[in-house]
């Protein structure tokens, strides 16, 4: 459990019949977001040979109509840019996560310290996140190649909110 290829990253992978099911937790839903992505990357190459290039550095948004919804669209833009951009992302820092005021408990109103503040109530209906990708461009005479991530999948998708700690498991088609 815990510190696979990044340190500081809480995260681990379950055995699943042809695929692999990925564990990340963190005190609050912005830290268990945060730390999923290293845990699926790091899974496709070694994250310790990755270093932080500032110019390769991005900032972009992802939406869904539900928390479900929006971890699969988190994860699938991570997988799109380092399929097609070859980008691969060490650390994921959020910006902004919001939620629809109606769709809050009161579990979820945890912040993620100076960066990644959960916002409520800012956009009806929608839930979205901002985030800062810190990486660089992945190259085989650097980064080992790791196992395929094919797809993120809802099979077996589980959001869990308690007080002082939020876990993701999230299947992936390998």
């Amino acid at each position: 459990m815990g510190n696979d290829g990044v340190a500081g990253e809480f995260y681990e992978y379950l055995d699943h019949t042809a695929d692999v099911q990925l564990h990340a937790w963190g005190k609050d839903l912005t830290h268990a977001f945060e730390n999923i992505v290293p845990c699926m990357l790091n899974y496709m190459t070694d994250l310790s040979k990755v270093d932080v290039d500032p110019s390769q550095t991005q900032t972009f948004e992802v939406e869904g109509h539900d928390l479900s919804s929006l971890l699969f669209a988190w994860l699938d833009e991570f997988l799109f840019r380092f399929s097609s951009e070859a980008f691969v992302c060490k650390e994921a820092k959020i910006l902004e996560f919001v939620r629809p005021l109606e769709n809050a408990n009161t579990s979820s109103k945890s912040t993620g310290g100076a960066v990644g503040k959960l916002k409520e109530g800012e956009r009806q209906g929608k839930y979205t996140i901002k985030v800062q990708a810190e990486g660089e461009t992945f190259t085989l005479t650097k980064h080992p190649q790791g196992t395929e991530v094919k797809a993120i999948t809802y099979s077996a998708m589980q959001i869990h909110e308690n007080e002082g700690r939020a876990d993701l498991y999230v299947i992936i088609d390998i």
